[in-house]
């Protein structure tokens, strides 16, 4: 038992060892921190069963890795240390305990509370007053130096006031006072986390992928890797910044001696810190205040991964001495994970309501935030092109809050060479039809009108108000029906019968009479609704109109080419190709076929001579709610004044009508320069 567990010691020393050398020195984790955190404490847990085991190669007895060969050495002026972790309230009262125990003085101490910042930990030198060095923090007593490319951070002051310079306002509780002046010491060594804001990295990855280039899996390694090159212009064209929140050494001047006192401080001498650090009294304060960034961290500008309890008397703090080599004085109160990795096993597709195909993840089981993930979205098959995601990698898993978890990425240097690329599939996976992707799209369709998948989604959209308007079939009755088995396809509403509705909960004879009345008169609906009611791919009730003026019919629409279709404005090559693929689907023309034997086949009169009026010539997009007009209405409204309605914005577009509520067509107007008006003024426009 003894020997095995000395093996599995020796086994976690060497993954641990492993895993440091692979995020501080290579910048590139092969496992979340989530994962590091287990196997640290599991070895913490076996040395304080027998710490005679404890050797000096063990990472417990380090704060780091190695620095790298590329780089200079810096030996720093007192060591750079990491701390130990708090999983919870529980823990970080065991912290408490522990060290009050030790000196009973922390039970009058005061408390101050940091963000524990994810990014690359940085030492910054200053002789009087100049910036002169800055490095890494390597193995914790020894780091690289990278001045030349923090230089260009241009959050760091390249010099610091050596004559007094006033105390900014106070940030929180008490401050030291204002009017007093601060100066630098001629010596004084800083410590600080560089790290890219989110919003900038977001920018970043949209810049590179536009670009064609490759992106970034998270904004710590982004920051990391390009400090830890030997290019200062690269590091110079990435949106790096830091926060200062330590003096590691200073000679020749006094400085505070509380952290709170330390923050403000730092901030006179032009240092950037932290807006929302906060010191209290009592330490439960100080918990509950980090618990409130555990469910808001996404207002913080950049990725944390906890909040640090600092004990702000700093010679208390120093005095309370060491654990291994983390410091008494301080906790990180780590937040649940959100990024992990795990191993992808396949790659599954499910078929939305409108036919959208959409690819998820199946993962190796993995807990996320104290919920257990096996399945994670990949957003579209683009994605997992673009980011060469493989069935069996190593993938990077994210989730936050409570939106659904999503795969950020591969760990490419973790592949074996058993990965397998995948490619979409060429039918549906639940009825089997062939998908449909058109150029410039991202979504993969289906286009199966009976497809099982999209059933009821397509019999909801049929009968809804905008397409054959059938009063009282509604998306419980649409479930009720299917599951029945009596509705197979939105046809078979009309051959439903009286005593099929009787069976059903909840049915009595008005019930389902009204229903059957509903359905008959829904029969005479105009051809334009039955068009938008089938649910083509890209034809919307506008277009649907367009298509019913210049064809008369299903029949005729139905043996249209893409090229006669692109005849009519506002049907492009896309659009073109999905009504001839729809209605070339042997499942399609089975429901029109039944359609038409249940008397469900509406004519219009072709393009005749065209309205004239005050708005002739003009064409107009709606979007959002109008105040008096509904979609229809402004619709008819237009066509009665001569004006044309389409779906989408382009250059040939005059006006946008805009609601409340509006959508993407009010950014695209606005790219084209297109003119934007209100109700009212359509209404004046036509004369009103």
């Amino acid at each position: 038992m003894v020997e095995k567990l000395r093996s599995r010691y020796e086994e976690l020393k060497a993954q641990v060892n492993f895993h440091n050398y692979r995020y501080h020195v290579l910048d590139t984790p092969l496992i979340s921190d989530l994962e590091f955190d287990r196997f640290l404490n599991e070895l913490k847990q076996i040395e304080a069963d027998h710490p005679d085991w404890i050797a000096s190669d063990s990472p417990t007895q380090r704060a780091g890795a190695k620095p790298s060969e590329r780089f200079e050495k810096v030996r720093h002026p007192a060591p750079i240390l990491s701390l130990g972790n708090a999983f919870g309230a529980q823990d970080a009262r065991a912290w408490y305990e522990r060290i009050r125990k030790l000196d009973d003085r922390v039970e009058r101490a005061k408390f101050t509370v940091e963000p524990k910042i994810d990014g690359l930990s940085v030492v910054l030198h200053y002789r009087d007053g100049a910036f002169v060095q800055g490095a890494t923090r390597g193995d914790g007593e020894v780091g690289e130096d990278i001045t030349s490319n923090l230089r260009t951070v241009k959050a760091i002051p390249l010099r610091i006031p050596l004559t007094p310079a006033p105390l900014p306002a106070p940030f929180g509780s008490a401050s030291r006072g204002e009017g007093k002046g601060v100066r630098a010491p001629s010596y004084l060594v800083v410590r600080g986390e560089a790290f890219i804001p989110i919003k900038e990295f977001e920018a970043l990855n949209r810049r590179l992928e536009e670009a064609g280039e490759k992106t970034y899996l998270n904004p710590r390694n982004t920051a990391a890797g390009s400090l830890r090159q030997l290019d200062s212009t690269l590091t110079a064209s990435r949106p790096i910044t830091l926060l200062v929140y330590q003096i590691v050494h200073s000679e020749g001047g006094s400085v505070p001696t509380s952290q709170w006192e330390i923050l403000e401080y730092l901030k006179a001498l032009g240092f950037p810190v932290t807006d929302v650090a906060r010191r209290f009294d009592q330490l439960e304060a100080a918990i509950d205040y980090t618990e409130t960034w555990n469910m808001g961290r996404e207002k913080l500008p950049y990725e944390a991964d906890g909040m640090v309890i600092k004990i702000d008397d700093l010679h208390l703090a120093e005095e309370l001495g060491f654990v291994g080599k983390d410091p008494r004085g301080a906790i990180a109160f780590k937040f649940p994970a959100r990024e992990v990795t795990t191993a992808l096993n396949d790659i599954g597709v499910a078929v939305g309501r409108t036919g959208v195909l959409t690819p998820y993840a199946v993962l190796e089981p993995v807990e996320i935030g104290g919920v257990i993930v096996e399945r994670a979205t990949l957003h579209n098959f683009d994605y997992i092109a673009e980011k060469d995601i493989r069935v069996g990698d190593r993938v990077l898993v994210k989730r936050a809050g409570e939106v659904i978890p999503y795969v950020i990425g591969p760990v490419t240097d973790a592949r074996t060479g058993k990965e397998k690329k995948y490619k979409p599939p060429a039918a549906c996976p639940d009825c089997g039809q062939p998908v449909e992707h058109f150029e410039g799209e991202v979504a993969w369709y289906c286009v199966n009108a009976a497809c099982p998948a999209q059933l009821v989604r397509n019999v909801e959209h049929f009968v809804s108000r905008g397409a054959m308007d059938i009063v009282g079939l509604g998306y419980k009755i649409v479930e009720q029906l299917i599951g029945q088995g009596l509705v197979q396809d939105v046809a078979d509403l009309f051959t439903l019968k009286k005593e099929q509705l009787l069976e059903l909960e909840g049915f009595a004879d008005k019930k389902a009479e009204n229903l059957l009345n509903a359905i008959e008169q829904a029969k005479g609906q105009s051809l334009n609704r039955l068009i938008a009611a089938l649910g083509i791919h890209g034809v919307g009730e506008v277009m649907a109109g367009d298509l019913s003026r210049a064809f008369g019919d299903l029949s005729s629409l139905s043996k249209a080419s893409a090229e006669q279709l692109q005849q009519i404005e506002g049907v492009g090559p896309n659009i073109a190709a999905s009504i001839v693929d729809w209605f070339a689907q042997p499942a399609n023309q089975k429901v029109l076929k039944k359609l038409r034997t249940a008397g469900v086949w509406p004519a219009a009169k072709r393009d005749g001579k065209k309205k004239e009026g005050a708005l002739s010539g003009l064409t107009f997009v709606v979007t959002g709610t109008l105040p008096n007009l509904s979609r229809d209405g402004a619709k008819e409204f237009i066509e009665a004044h001569g004006g044309k309605v389409t779906d989408s914005v382009s250059k040939k577009t005059s006006y946008l009508v805009l609601g409340e509520n509006p959508g993407s067509k009010l950014d695209k107007a606005r790219a084209l320069g297109v003119k934007v008006i209100e109700e009212a003024g359509l209404k004046k426009l036509a004369g009103g």
